[in-house]
């Protein structure tokens, strides 16, 4: 029999999907699973994109061009004007989802062999793409004791070598919550300079920042402007998830260029996708601001209700709609897995994202969670009740 390839030996399950067909199983048994898993929002996409779905009066779908549609681009660029982001309609390439964009950045920017410095806990993805680009990911780690908050400079500087290519953020960050500050933009900003390496930066979730304190993009970030790669989406702003509408920005045109040849490989970004994405810049203002109302009253809730189980601890996440929980078990996985497969209170159970897949390092976040804030409040309410009664019965509890 034929051997699959060492790249698939390598890629990693998603940490995020992976207990899938416990929770089904524990549906056909009649349990109901509270899904705190994945960041998929439950929240109604702008009406204005579902119209244009329902009314789609083309008689041929055909192919869209290889860097998505132009009318879509220099929409885009009113948008990010919004942000204080100056970009042309030729700076932005249209792709299949964030994922893809990021897949391409790796792909066209480096070698194999290459490495990446990216903080962790990361995305799990990010992990599955290097592995794809024949990229290695190094971490730096930060430390849900001080918030996941950047460690100073000279940890960064540790890991660089002739190899390294990349630094990769999320921000706000995806699992975490959390907001880089100028400080630490500035910092990364100095290290990319310094050493003339790219910035990857995930931006996905720039409209949910629950703090004062200012949105840095890293296109706000002067003297490195050939040297940022944006990664944009509107999965998540506009519950759009299914559309598969993405967007890589940069004003390198090398990079560019590079770009559309794997764009042109994969001939064209999703049509549909691309029509409800550019009806649903239009969305009016109230459709963002109820959307942003509702996940701040998500938050409180998710955050006030973990603090409040013995044993449990979760920094209060300052963008994005997830956390990463602190729980008092010998080991996450086996706990989530146990609530899928041996719990249930009241005919329900939890849902979460073992942490330790958004861990490199071993052992790390070995007691810890990815919640997604996704649910309605009182869901999330009844999803707490739930998880109370879970660590109480657990076998592995460790208070």
């Amino acid at each position: 029999m034929p051997h699959i390839s060492e790249r698939a030996v390598e890629m990693p399950e998603s940490p995020i999907r992976k207990l899938a067909p416990l929770a089904t199983h524990a549906r056909e048994r009649g349990v109901k699973v509270y899904h705190l898993n994945i960041g998929q929002p439950d929240l109604p996409t702008p009406q204005v994109g579902l119209d244009v779905l329902r009314h789609i009066d083309r008689q041929v779908l055909e192919y869209s061009p290889s860097q998505g549609f132009r009318s879509l681009r220099e929409k885009m660029v009113g948008y990010y004007a919004g942000y204080q982001i100056d970009l042309e309609a030729d700076d932005i390439i249209v792709t299949s989802g964030g994922s893809e964009a990021v897949l391409f950045a790796f792909l066209s920017c480096l070698n194999p062999g290459d490495e990446i410095i990216v903080p962790e806990p990361a995305y799990a993805n990010y992990m599955a793409f290097a592995i794809s680009a024949g990229a290695r990911i190094r971490t730096i780690t930060t430390t849900i004791e001080e918030g996941f908050s950047l460690p100073k400079v000279e940890k960064f500087e540790e890991l660089i070598n002739e190899r390294t290519r990349a630094i990769l953020i999320c921000n706000p960050n995806n699992p975490t919550g959390y907001l880089y500050t100028r400080r630490e933009m500035n910092q990364i900003r100095d290290l990319v300079r310094k050493y003339d390496l790219y910035l990857f930066s995930d931006e996905v979730y720039r409209e949910f920042i629950y703090t004062g304190s200012p949105y840095i993009s890293a296109c706000h970030l002067d003297g490195i402007e050939q040297n940022v790669v944006l990664i944009d989406s509107f999965s998540k702003r506009y519950s759009e998830c299914g559309i598969r509408v993405g967007a890589l920005i940069t004003k390198n045109k090398q990079v560019r260029q590079a770009v559309m040849k794997f764009c042109q490989a994969r001939l064209s970004p999703p049509l549909i996708g691309q029509l409800v994405a550019e009806a649903s810049l239009d969305a009016p203002q109230e459709y963002t601001r109820e959307v942003y109302d509702e996940y701040v009253e998500r938050r409180k809730c998710l955050i006030d209700g973990l603090n409040r189980i013995p044993g449990v601890y979760s920094p209060i996440p300052m963008g994005a709609f997830y956390t990463v929980a602190k729980l008092p078990v010998d080991d996450a996985e086996r706990f989530c897995a146990w609530c899928l497969n041996e719990f249930e209170y009241e005919g329900q159970t939890v849902m979460m994202a073992p942490a330790t897949g958004f861990y490199t390092t071993p052992g790390a976040g070995v007691d810890q969670v990815r919640i997604a804030y996704v649910l309605k409040k009182e869901d999330l309410e009844q999803a707490l009740v739930v998880l109370r009664k879970a660590l109480e019965a657990y076998p592995g509890r460790t208070l």
